[in-house]
């Protein structure tokens, strides 16, 4: 009978410290996400503002064009970057959510016997 209850704690803490790493996990990345949304809502900025100081010292049509030609290009390629390095960051997340819950899963299947 002793038996049950030290495997019942055993279980008990295995699945708080697979919780405690789950959420460690999750606040890491959810730091560093935002830490990325505020870097790229930062740099978007400057360089809108940059575009368009150069837009109004524009002194011909072609000129115009083309700081808003390598203006677009610019915006696009860094929204792409930040955009795959979010999904890379989230892509990482569900890895390291996922070791503890299967760690838990193979303890629990050991317990029981399975």
């Amino acid at each position: 009978m002793l038996g049950n209850f030290e495997v019942v704690e055993q279980v008990g803490k295995t699945n708080i410290e697979a919780a405690s790493k789950v959420f460690d996990s999750l606040s890491k990345t959810t730091n560093a996400v935002a830490t990325e949304i505020t870097a790229y809502s930062k740099s978007s900025f400057e360089s809108g503002s940059k575009a368009m100081e150069q837009l109004l010292g524009a002194k011909s049509l072609d000129k115009a064009i083309e700081v808003q030609s390598e203006y677009a290009k610019s915006i696009y390629e860094d929204f792409t970057a930040r955009l795959t390095k979010v999904g890379q960051l989230y892509a990482d997340l569900g890895k390291e959510v996922f070791k503890p819950l299967a760690e838990l899963t193979n303890v629990s299947r050991a317990t029981s016997g399975k």
